[in-house]
């Protein structure tokens, strides 16, 4: 079972582990799809949290702006 990522920082770890395991061919062709799709799901998962925070800091951004009105 995959263990659920609950950061970005997290994400990112495995998905730098998952390269290094294959830049090192320290995976089995028989596992490679499989460690593929899992870091493509990591990259989904870092994406969605990048633009959440990106939202975030523009909705803070433009409330500061608001408030110097």
């Amino acid at each position: 079972m995959t263990k659920k990522i609950t950061t970005y920082k997290e994400a990112v770890g495995e998905i730098e582990l998952i390269l290094k395991e294959i830049e090192n061919e320290e995976t089995d062709v028989d596992h490679l799809a499989e460690k593929v799709k899992r870091a493509y799901s990591l990259l989904k998962i870092c994406r969605e949290k990048l633009y959440k925070t990106e939202e975030e800091v523009e909705n803070i951004m433009k409330e500061i702006r608001d408030e110097g009105e």
